[in-house]
């Protein structure tokens, strides 16, 4: 009984969460795609676009996953969080062991660890932390918060 009810008052507050959140959540759903597509895009600038332009989104993408899960994580905190983890990530790019390379040996690894050290991604990656505060604060008026 008291599981249940557990479970009831926690599902209340988690779908009253997403309601409130629903344009974070919106915002994620046109993002995936988008970022997802610069991987594929074909068209002009393309080096440059499956490269580079994706560490802008990938940026705000996690930007907007901490503020799903830490809503009360101030919104300059967030993106210096998400900023520095980016860039980490980056670094972890120079070391090879066996098990980062298992990982990045398949398209979603790849994404989220990344496979090339590159020096140029940083500034795109201050971009999408740039990015990442304007959409945070246009979020936060929107919702409330």
């Amino acid at each position: 009984m008291w599981m249940y009810i557990f479970v009831m008052v926690r599902w209340v507050s988690i779908s009253t969460l997403l309601i409130k959140r629903k344009w974070t959540l919106f915002s994620l759903a046109v993002l995936v795609p988008v970022g997802l597509a610069t991987k594929t895009h074909s068209g002009p600038a393309q080096f440059w676009v499956n490269n580079s332009l994706g560490g802008v989104f990938y940026v705000v993408f996690w930007s907007l996953l901490l503020s799903l899960a830490m809503p009360n994580l101030h919104r300059v905190k967030n993106v210096m969080v998400v900023f520095t983890a980016t860039c980490a990530i980056e670094l972890l790019q120079l070391w090879h062991p066996p098990v980062l390379q298992l990982f990045r040996s398949n398209f979603i690894g790849a994404i989220v660890l990344g496979t090339t050290f590159t020096w140029s991604d940083f500034p795109h990656y201050a971009a999408g932390a740039f990015c990442s505060f304007l959409l945070l604060s246009v979020l936060a008026r929107r919702e409330g918060r």
